[in-house]
């Protein structure tokens, strides 16, 4: 266990270009290339989101409670991960322990979307194994409705942007989707969840295609890797062997894979 003197151990910043939702890559010697860049001290990440803004990128910073060492070091329990229930801590644990399980240099997407299926599966069962119940099943649908409808516009983002319209036009658009997606989230929840406003504030923030980023990698894959799980007929090691062969895959190759993989959702 490591006290430590600030609410997060690292602070994540996030940036694409202006008119695309694809992250600028941040390449290091043994982590590969990933799509943010960490920094211990909060200063120092916004001076590093300022550069970048500078440059006309579009830029998101995020605090993080956690990290893996990919199993180079022992990595210690921390006091930024303290600030939850038990189920989120467990969690979190279960997700930084599938980083060292498998990890694939250079996606992102891949590797985080793999972990947060590991944590959202293995926290179910390790409540099971305890004759606790499921977890909320409440916030798990909200959740997941509120993450397919961030998802939702930035593919239609992507779509715009790949459209070649001029700069000033591609602008308004976007604008203009951003616009739409508050309304559609507020129509969902109205309707759906109308005592619930838990995402109010983050639909109300300010929203550019960096604060998008972490949906595209921790929610992108996650369900190709359930029905991946169920093929393997939910038994760990056989998924994990899966997992492997499509971490062995060229890039290429492996996105088309989980692509069809999502096709085969239920």
């Amino acid at each position: 266990y490591v006290a430590l003197d600030r609410p997060y151990v690292v602070w994540n910043v996030f940036a694409t270009p202006r008119f695309s939702v694809q992250a600028v890559p941040q390449c290091f010697p043994v982590a590969g290339c990933v799509a943010y860049r960490g920094w211990f001290s909060k200063a120092d990440a916004q001076a590093d989101a300022a550069r970048l803004r500078a440059r006309g990128d579009d830029v998101w910073i995020s605090g993080v409670p956690a990290y893996s060492t990919l199993g180079w070091f022992a990595d210690p329990i921390l006091s930024s991960m303290l600030r939850w229930d038990d189920d989120e801590l467990d969690g979190t644990i279960f997700h930084e322990l599938a980083h060292q399980l498998i990890y694939v240099k250079g996606d992102t997407a891949f590797n985080e979307s793999f972990a947060t299926f590991v944590q959202t599966e293995g926290l179910r069962e390790w409540r099971q194994s305890r004759d606790l119940p499921p977890p909320d099943w409440y916030a798990r649908a909200m959740g997941d409705g509120f993450t397919r409808q961030v998802l939702d516009l930035r593919a239609r983002l992507g779509t715009l942007y790949a459209s070649g319209v001029d700069e000033s036009a591609m602008e308004a658009g976007k604008q203009r989707e951003i616009a739409a997606f508050r309304t559609r989230y507020a129509q969902w929840r109205e309707r759906d969840w109308p005592d619930d406003h838990r995402y109010d504030a983050w639909v109300a923030m300010p929203i550019n295609n960096a604060r998008l980023l972490p949906f595209g990698l921790y929610d992108r894959w996650t369900p190709a890797f359930a029905v991946l799980f169920q093929r393997a007929g939910r038994r760990w090691p056989a998924f994990y062997i899966s997992v492997r062969e499509l971490a062995r895959e060229p890039g290429a190759q492996r996105e088309r894979m989980l692509q069809a993989l999502l096709q085969q959702r239920p």
